[in-house]
């Protein structure tokens, strides 16, 4: 089962694309969106990033912060922020610790028997890492409601 509004969200360590360690531990005391994706350079995934690095604007006033979340190798998420200019730190999950502990594994996804990723999946977390937003889709393709995230952060008094 996934994370839910009202819990804790739990604590990781994945790399950035300079393969340096980052703890979710690190971000607290900001509102934070944990944007988890599928796969880099992929058509849905790509236009979520950008959305989200379009909207970066308003979450800075709201005292927020986006973390990027997937699967993919460390090199290929830093070639996939730098291609697309997103200023916010894209995470590697490689060994799918925080997608598993998310509750947020995607089986078999495109069809690659074997070959797990992320869920489509935002959480929306106050200062203190509470999860205030939770949304999860188990369909790749759809994207987050973005008026919604910024909802939820303007909610977190």
């Amino acid at each position: 089962m996934a994370v839910q509004v009202g819990d804790k969200a739990p604590d990781f360590t994945l790399v950035d694309g300079d393969k340096k360690p980052r703890s979710l531990s690190e971000f607290l005391g900001k509102k934070s969106v944990l944007a988890f994706f599928p796969g880099a350079f992929t058509g849905a995934c790509t236009k979520e990033m950008c959305t989200l690095r379009d909207s970066m604007s308003r979450f800075n006033e709201l005292n927020a912060q986006v973390l990027g979340i997937s699967v993919d190798s460390p090199f290929a998420n830093k070639a996939f922020a730098a291609q697309n200019n997103l200023q916010f730190p894209i995470l590697s999950d490689y060994s799918r610790s925080a997608v598993k502990t998310y509750g947020i594994v995607l089986d078999n996804f495109s069809g690659l028997a074997g070959y797990s990723a992320a869920k489509r999946s935002v959480f929306v977390l106050d200062e203190r890492g509470v999860v205030r937003y939770a949304w999860v889709s188990d369909i790749p393709g759809v994207e987050p409601n973005y008026d919604e995230i910024s909802k939820a952060l303007s909610s977190i008094q």
